[in-house]
């Protein structure tokens, strides 16, 4: 996985936080409801705002 100029904490928190929410999440839920679907989105707008802020 690129750093997408995120954070070394940050990239080491998200981590952490979808290694929680795989083993120990909501057993199934929608794709709208998914709570690693929302930190995967969290992250895509974390990274567009770096590359943004880099250009």
């Amino acid at each position: 996985m690129a750093r997408d100029g995120l954070s070394l904490s940050y990239r080491v928190w998200w981590n952490i936080r979808k290694t929680i929410l795989t083993f120990y999440g909501p057993a199934q839920l929608g794709h709208a409801n998914d709570p690693i679907r929302r930190l995967e989105r969290e992250r895509e707008q974390k990274v567009e705002e770096a590359r943004r802020a880099r250009s």
